[in-house]
């Protein structure tokens, strides 16, 4: 994790020496935080002398991390940290929680940072002390993975709840099933190699291995199947949503990274994570896969540069593939996976976002902190895009609670 080094005594110093330094690495950068935050505070001992840490105001420190209560109500708070003769401060401010429609965007560095799905501003940041790698909504609850630690944060939307769900090693991405009211996590590491867990309305989680190191997943609601990529594997798991078996195995999938499934569950698009100017030293490109029987390819595309995510826009027949090294993302025929377009865009496209009910594609760009928004029948930039966000995002949700 991208953390930010925090010198204390950079900020206010009172009778400091160079022995007397007080230092504190936070796991994030916002200071506009939602109820419910939380986020490691690191003190280091400086010239012999420990630091010392409190909150005035809203806020606990508990074991080693920041922690606000979900209820907690708009306030500011102020975090001290004294070192022998230094004394230092930050200033920290808790907001109410967000109400309507918002854009939930899953950010590395940072945790959750919401925003106003019409006007792009940031409403606030909740500090989920992991990792997050995506974000996924079902209704109003909205689930988070931590892709360097074990736990979830689930989030509750009007009213605000925030609760964390123990049980998934370096869970990666995440996709609902609305009919089992539940949703699916893929963890990139389980008993030493990879798997899928599920995750309950009451938060019980059930996993099991399907490859290694697990990536991408779909789910297919109508089958009940859920299609897990093996990146490491070169495969795509096929998985029973009820007992979580392996039914089948889609192979020669070189780097198998993202997933995209037709409506009806027969064609499915997956991502070969590769490029020419990377270790792999092979060109990336896009599969298309008919898996209404035995599964057989149907075609691909050309070569990539260094494809990532991947988002299928079945009305106005089109792929979208994001491009890491290229700054791009790709519209491709849905059909044929030709290269119909090229969009321009931010640094490091992840993966991509298509909300059908505004006509909007959201791409999270990893490497400016920025979201970038199309209109998803012109494939003109929206009014206002791309917009600021928090820390390396990866992941954007539309949640309309």
């Amino acid at each position: 994790m991208m953390r930010l080094l925090f010198a204390f005594a950079s900020v206010l110093v009172l009778c400091a020496s160079r022995q007397h330094m007080a230092v504190a690495q936070f796991e994030s950068q916002a200071h506009v935080l939602l109820p419910g935050s939380r986020f490691s505070l690191r003190l280091a001992q400086s010239g012999g002398a420990p630091t010392r840490a409190f909150a005035v105001g809203p806020g606990t420190i508990v074991g080693g991390s920041l922690v606000f209560p979900a209820d907690a109500p708009p306030a500011r708070t102020t975090l001290v940290a004294t070192s022998g003769n230094a004394i230092a401060v930050r200033a920290l401010r808790i907001v109410a929680p967000p109400r309507g429609s918002v854009i939930a965007v899953a950010s590395y560095d940072d945790g959750i940072v919401f925003h106003d799905l019409h006007t792009f501003a940031m409403l606030g940041t909740l500090a989920t002390g992991g990792a997050p790698s995506d974000v996924a909504a079902l209704g109003r609850h909205i689930l988070t993975t931590d892709t360097d630690g074990a736990a979830l944060t689930s989030i509750a939307l009007q009213p605000w709840n925030v609760r964390a769900i123990n049980g998934v090693p370096l869970g990666d991405e995440i996709a609902a099933d609305p009919p089992l009211h539940a949703f699916f996590v893929t963890e990139r590491d389980l008993d030493g190699k990879g798997g899928v867990a599920r995750v309950s309305a009451d938060g019980a989680v059930r996993d099991a291995v399907t490859g290694t190191t697990a990536e991408g997943i779909v789910v297919d609601d109508r089958r009940q199947r859920v299609y897990v990529a093996d990146v490491n594997d070169d495969s795509v798991a096929v998985v029973d949503a009820d007992t979580l078996r392996v039914i089948a195995r889609i192979g020669h999938l070189p780097r198998a990274f993202s997933l995209a499934l037709s409506s009806d569950g027969t064609r499915l698009y997956v991502v070969s994570n590769e490029g020419t100017m990377t270790l792999f030293a092979r060109a990336g490109r896009v599969t298309e896969v008919n898996v209404a029987s035995r599964p057989h390819v149907i075609a691909r595309s050309a070569d990539l540069p260094f494809p990532d995510g991947v988002a299928l826009d079945e009305r106005d027949g089109r792929l979208f593939v994001t491009d890491e090294e290229a700054n791009a993302v790709y519209v491709l025929d849905p059909r044929t996976l030709a290269q119909r377009r090229i969009l321009t865009t931010c640094k490091t496209p992840w993966k991509p976002a298509l909300d059908a009910e505004s006509d909007r594609l959201f791409v999270p760009c990893a490497s400016s902190n920025e979201v970038d928004a199309f209109d998803a029948r012109t494939l003109t930039r929206v009014h206002g895009a791309p917009f600021p966000t928090g820390g390396y995002p990866l992941a954007v949700s539309v949640v309309r609670p």
